[in-house]
């Protein structure tokens, strides 16, 4: 376990001095120590953290009820792929009856109005009527035009697509149900409402998700965020899948002290499901300075920095270094050392508490 005297993660800082720590023979035989050797690492280290698999807020879409009214059948489940204008559930509205009688009432009075503008225009080159009524005609023209229009787009938002409102027309049938079809391709995630309920306007029914590309949500402790970068390889090793790092977050969680990191997957989606607990591996950042491993007893935090102990012909001299990664046996970190040095390995308590002193006096 790496000891720290203010229990949070912290890193180097550049510039940061050494700090000598002096111990005679037999405070070097009191203390016990125990010294081992940095062992150098090559090519890109990682960090494991829990996630959790979501979908992108933007490949979600709700589908919600175009008018109130009494829902007669749902026709997909959880979990059921749809496609893009596919029938998903069967709506009996009142609303809707009445959307269609209005547009009906402005289809008779456009035709009416573009019938009258015809006849006047006539008249008028006939020198029959003033040029005042024909000005008029055509203001009311462009009245009901404009009525029809209103109309054909209550119907649309309705869910009625061109080919039913261009049949509604033609026929001047009124139906009474309507079928609500899904706008994009998906899979449906949770629905919203049951076949028989009677529903408000814009209640949610279903919710239909584009699984092809997820998110994982990976809480990163602060101390591992500075060597985390956008664009970093992600894998998941149990479901085989992998993406890259899209974004870091700016804030932190109070009570974990821990950053979200957000990753997202495009290979291998097809073995995660949105809501899974996932262990993801990411890469971390090479910032070209040789990087090494030392058992994880090794490393102490102090002052907000990460320190190791090297020894010296006067004792030992504590030397700020910059963690990579943690686990329970090792700690990699770079940092002015190199595989000559003798770092203390036990004996570490004795060290912090000199350290602290230093400050103290």
């Amino acid at each position: 376990m790496i000891l720290s005297t203010f229990g949070a993660p912290a890193l180097a800082q550049p510039g940061t001095p050494d700090v000598l720590i002096r111990l005679d023979e037999r405070q070097m035989r009191a203390g016990a120590f125990e010294l081992g050797r940095p062992e150098p690492e090559s090519g890109p280290s990682e960090i494991t953290l829990p996630g959790a698999v979501v979908v992108p807020p933007m490949q979600l879409r709700v589908i919600a009820a175009p008018a109130a009214g009494l829902l007669e059948t749902l026709t997909v489940a959880p979990d059921e792929p749809v496609r893009r204008g596919q029938p998903v559930a069967q709506l009996r509205s009142t609303e809707l009856v009445e959307a269609q009688r209005l547009f009906l009432q402005a289809v008779t009075a456009h035709d009416l109005a573009a019938e009258k503008l015809r006849r006047d225009e006539q008249l008028h080159r006939e020198r029959v009527i003033a040029e005042r009524r024909l000005i008029t005609t055509r203001a009311e023209a462009i009245a009901a035009a404009s009525a029809l229009d209103e109309r054909t787009q209550m119907l649309v938002l309705l869910g009625m697509g061109d080919p039913a409102v261009e049949e509604l027309r033609q026929t001047r049938r009124i139906q009474p149900t309507l079928a609500v079809r899904s706008p994009v391709d998906g899979v449906v995630l949770t629905r919203g409402a049951t076949a028989g309920e009677r529903v408000a306007q814009a209640a949610p029914l279903l919710t239909i998700g584009d699984l092809h590309a997820l998110w994982v949500n990976v809480q990163v402790p602060i101390s591992r965020v500075p060597a985390l970068e956008p664009g970093a390889r992600v894998l998941i090793p149990a479901q085989g899948a992998e993406g890259t790092v899209l974004r870091i977050g700016r804030t932190a969680d109070a009570p974990t002290q821990s950053v979200t990191a957000v990753a997202q997957i495009t290979n291998g989606t097809e073995a995660l499901r949105p809501g899974q607990a996932v262990t993801v591996a990411m890469e971390l950042r090479r910032n070209g300075a040789p990087q090494f491993r030392v058992p994880a007893g090794a490393v102490v935090r102090h002052r907000e920095r990460s320190w190791v102990f090297i020894r010296t012909p006067e004792g030992f001299r504590a030397r700020p270094v910059t963690v990579l990664n943690e686990t329970a046996q090792f700690t990699s970190l770079t940092g002015e050392l190199s595989p000559s040095d003798q770092i203390a390995t036990r004996g570490i308590l004795a060290l912090l508490g000199e350290l602290s002193d230093g400050d103290a006096s």
